[in-house]
């Protein structure tokens, strides 16, 4: 399992929210780029980074603070966030982006989806966020009647590169995730499946790795930043 260290960028600024709340916002680092470092110091293989303004808007904001982290830093790195037509795709893996994380374009026009992953094998992967089961989209604001595995099962054959599936009541709570709902996804689909929101203890990374099913990795954020999970720790941990 593959540790994704999450920076979640906010007015330029490295923060974590609780719930997807943008009024519940804390920076950590008003230094992405050197927080993004300084896990890839730690020995981090990815980075997760999301663009919280670009996921409300649209559209890209935090670009500054994208391009700032590529260019301090050498390992891979998935962004999500305001990706929502092929043009911000393009420009993003042109950067140097290694994987698109598509969230609201997924329910809302899945064959974008199908044509990114068609065109860049590897590079394109599906966030499904979801309150109770069912898929929120636009950061978080607005609730479908969307169910998580239905909305999964429609990409099995898309060449999707991984769903990063978010329990957004779990996010930033530092409650613990939601792991019979990730396993039970992970288990239902061909799809790698990346586990988010919760990841709060070393505890939690390790119910995820015996959790019964094939997971691709998991992502965390407050706890690092808290310090509730050493970093180093956590990765020899999933990597044993």
């Amino acid at each position: 399992m593959i540790l994704y260290p999450a920076i979640d960028l906010k007015d330029g600024n490295c923060v974590r929210l609780i719930r997807g709340d943008m009024e519940q916002s804390t920076v950590f680092s008003n230094s992405p780029d050197a927080q993004a470092r300084a896990f890839q110091d730690a020995g981090c293989e990815w980075l997760h980074l999301v663009d919280l303004n670009g996921a409300f808007a649209g559209e890209p904001v935090n670009g500054a603070a994208v391009q700032a982290i590529l260019d301090a830093t050498d390992v891979p790195a998935q962004l999500g966030g305001g990706i929502r037509d092929m043009a911000t795709i393009e420009m993003w893996l042109e950067k140097g982006i290694a994987r698109v994380i598509l969230g609201t374009v997924a329910v809302e026009n899945p064959d974008l989806v199908r044509q990114a992953a068609k065109a860049f094998p590897g590079k394109v992967a599906v966030g499904i966020d979801a309150r109770d089961g069912r898929v929120a989209t636009k950061g978080w604001a607005e609730e479908t009647d969307v169910m998580v595995t239905d909305l999964a099962h429609s990409f099995e054959d898309a060449g999707v590169a991984a769903i990063i599936y978010t329990d957004i009541n779990r996010d930033g709570a530092m409650q613990g995730p939601n792991v019979a709902a990730t396993a039970a996804l992970a288990n239902a689909v061909d799809i790698p499946v990346i586990a988010s929101g919760g990841v709060s203890s070393m505890a939690d990374l390790e119910a995820l790795r015996d959790c019964g099913a094939p997971l691709n990795g998991a992502i965390s954020g407050r706890a690092l930043y808290d310090g509730a999970i050493d970093l180093g720790a956590a990765l020899a941990l999933l990597k044993g």
